[in-house]
């Protein structure tokens, strides 16, 4: 998923994207930008230069070298650049200083639904991507507007960082930092600078989206694709790895936002962004001293979707670990993509298998057949959906299984575009393998729709499934079609 400093952005691909690492920093060139620093701070929109081109940062960021982060980095690739190399350093810590005056009156009068689980009982979880209050303008409070708290069971809150051992806060800006003005906020009231409890950010805007749906549960997530390296390092002491968890989850300044914790680790003993060469027992291990740590209180785990013989999911017990947690959330997206530049085109998130499927056994059904053959209950098993395309350019051909010339341009990552968008963009033209796909002046991409949600949870149902996830809320609808298309159809 939209990975840690991350994001896991999405979830892991399950073959893995290339990215080209830079090496010790060269020239930077002529770049107009600031040279980048491995001390300095950024923040989303902050740009520098780095091995003669300009990069800008996507979200807060620190020590992460550009262009070695692959798709689900942190630095967005401006361009190549030569010349001179700058000298100025940038910027190393985000404004305090309030946007708006705090005022204490709402500019609305929100209301607030509170939230039931669906007639069936099974659970809808939606991921919040910290980072979404930079570049996208996705609050908290667009989550109350569009109707999704009123669907939601859980929302998962991406991404804190894993490292030295530890859970760790991921970005602090947007954590519990940033003000949020009355127009940006869920119940319409600015954050003020003397308010007794000293909490802003996307924390306490949660806070006030319980208050309205006070049956909506909030769970921390941690890793992602970008910060799954020091799970390896957290798995050599689980005890000590899972009390630092409890001790920031239940931190006294959010100890009420949170209801427990989910742990995204890509991939425990395979390689995701970094390899990781734990013994299969390291995850069973540290999602039962998480249980231990959390007693009662939710723990969840995102986890690898390929369930090929010899696979990611052989290299860790999930059979095992299947008692120390409330329910498992397979990425079943991101199966195919443009790390394969030249395709073959492919739906990223399959249902079942198709002639002509890239690689056999991509495909959601082999992923839950394999979870269960471990010991994994259908109870403990949530579908997972992608409220997002991937795309390729320079196709000729409408079905799958086209050759391409790249990634076909996206708003924030070439290759990748929120459904919001290619439903008019690139409206579905055809199905295949229960996911839709549209071809579109040479682009092709694959999403789900409400109509492919519908059959997928159809699925869901019939395997005894504890329900369905989704990454993420930004790329649905202002009112929610896809969320909707869930909720009716679970």
């Amino acid at each position: 998923m939209f990975g840690g400093s991350t994001p896991t952005p999405t979830s892991t691909p399950t073959s893995t994207p290339t990215s080209t690492p830079t090496s010790t920093p060269t020239n930077p060139g002529s770049c107009t930008a600031p040279a980048w620093s491995a001390t300095a701070v950024y923040t989303g929109g902050n740009q520098v230069s780095y091995a003669n081109h300009t990069w800008q940062a996507k979200w807060w960021t620190q020590g992460e070298t550009p262009g070695t982060t692959g798709e689900w980095g942190v630095w967005k690739d401006l361009g190549a650049c030569s010349g001179t190399t700058p000298t100025t350093t940038p910027t190393s810590t985000p404004t305090t200083t309030p946007t708006g005056t705090p005022t204490g009156t709402p500019t609305t009068t929100p209301t607030g639904t509170p939230t039931t689980n669906p007639p069936s009982g099974k659970r809808i979880v939606g991921y919040f991507p910290e980072w979404g209050t930079y570049d996208r303008h996705f609050n908290v409070k667009n989550v109350q507007t569009s109707g999704a708290a009123d669907k939601l069971t859980h929302l998962n809150y991406a991404f804190g960082n894993v490292t030295g051992g530890k859970c760790v806060i991921g970005d602090s800006y947007a954590d519990y930092d940033k003000a949020f003005t009355a127009a940006e906020s869920v119940d319409g009231v600015a954050d003020s600078w003397d308010d007794p409890s000293g909490l802003r950010g996307n924390f306490n805007q949660l806070r006030k989206l319980k208050k309205l749906h006070p049956n909506l549960k909030i769970i921390w997530s941690f890793g992602g694709w970008t910060w799954s390296g020091g799970f390896g390092q957290a798995a050599a002491n689980p005890a000590a790895f899972a009390q630092s968890c409890r001790a920031l989850v239940e931190d006294p300044r959010w100890a009420d936002v949170f209801d427990g914790i989910d742990i995204d680790w890509e991939y425990p003993g395979s390689c995701g962004l970094s390899c990781d060469t734990s013994p299969a027992s390291a995850y069973k291990n540290l999602m039962a001293a998480l249980r231990t740590s959390f007693g009662s209180d939710l723990v969840t785990s995102a986890i690898t979707a390929d369930g090929n013989p010899g696979g990611k999911m052989d290299k860790a017990d999930y059979g095992g670990a299947a008692a120390s947690v409330d329910w498992f959330l397979p990425m079943t997206y991101d199966y195919f993509g443009t790390w394969d530049a030249k395709g073959p085109t492919a739906p990223h998130s399959p249902l079942t298998s198709y002639p002509g499927i890239p690689i056999q056994g991509f495909d959601a059904t082999t992923t839950v057949n394999a979870l269960k053959a471990k010991g994994v209950p259908s109870s403990k098993i949530l579908l997972g959906l992608g409220f997002y395309g991937r795309g390729w350019t320079g196709v000729t051909q409408a079905a799958p299984g086209g050759t391409a010339t790249g990634a076909a341009p996206g708003t924030y990552e070439a290759g990748n575009e929120d459904y919001k968008v290619l439903k008019t963009k690139c409206p579905a033209t055809g199905t295949v393998a229960g996911t839709a796909y549209g071809f579109c002046n040479g682009q092709w991409w694959s999403y789900d729709t409400p109509a492919t949600i519908a059959g997928k949870l159809t699925y869901a149902k019939g395997q005894g499934l504890g329900g369905a996830f989704f990454w993420d809320l930004s790329g649905d609808t202002d009112n929610g079609e896809l969320i909707s298309a869930i909720r009716s159809n679970l």
